[in-house]
């Protein structure tokens, strides 16, 4: 079914817009949700939340793309489960691993935490990795937003480990440039 059917559906409040997006997109949601959590259970109610979440989104939000609203209401979701149940584990975990990574180019020392801070530097992120050559946006967004590893991204990209690491270095390092010419750092 097209995703503007289903957004219809919602719009309506008719319930089988929720069928719908099981079947389309349950188990992407599920993927999303289960690379944060780890965890078949937490990954199933977080994906039920998702649900309930956006049922109350749509209408007012139209979102252009469905599977990119799911994902991120999906990750949103999973992070704030996460840290309501593990308050982000201190060491061990890709997700820890991940966010360690991009935490060196985006803190000063402060708690990222900070909801206003962390709505602007998104804003800047975005319009960093607009200008970003494909490849690296690419893998800066499979590194830090769906949080694989650098061997999947290896996997996936068929590019070396030691490339992937290398060029996602240099794209931090850019970010942190770019934040601190912007003030944000």
């Amino acid at each position: 079914m097209e995703d503007q059917t289903i957004i219809e559906y919602y719009n309506r409040r008719d319930e089988r817009a929720i069928v719908e997006t099981q079947l389309k997109y349950g188990a992407y949601c599920m993927e999303v949700a289960y690379r944060i959590l780890e965890n078949r259970e937490d990954s199933e109610e977080c994906v039920n939340d998702v649900y309930l979440k956006l049922w109350n989104s749509i209408p007012p939000h139209a979102p252009k793309s469905l599977r990119g609203f799911l994902a991120k209401i999906t990750r949103n979701t999973a992070l704030n489960r996460l840290r309501n149940q593990h308050s982000l584990r201190r060491g061990g975990g890709e997700i820890t691993i991940a966010l360690d990574e991009l935490e060196e180019c985006i803190s000063n020392g402060e708690s990222v935490a900070d909801e206003y801070l962390r709505r602007e530097i998104g804003e800047y992120i975005n319009r960093f990795l607009q200008h970003l050559p494909r490849r690296d946006c690419d893998l800066f967004l499979c590194r830090y937003y769906f949080l694989y590893s650098t061997a999947e991204i290896s996997q996936k990209q068929g590019i070396s480990e030691a490339h992937i690491r290398a060029s996602l270095s240099r794209t931090r390092r850019k970010l942190r440039s770019y934040l601190e010419k912007h003030g944000l750092l």
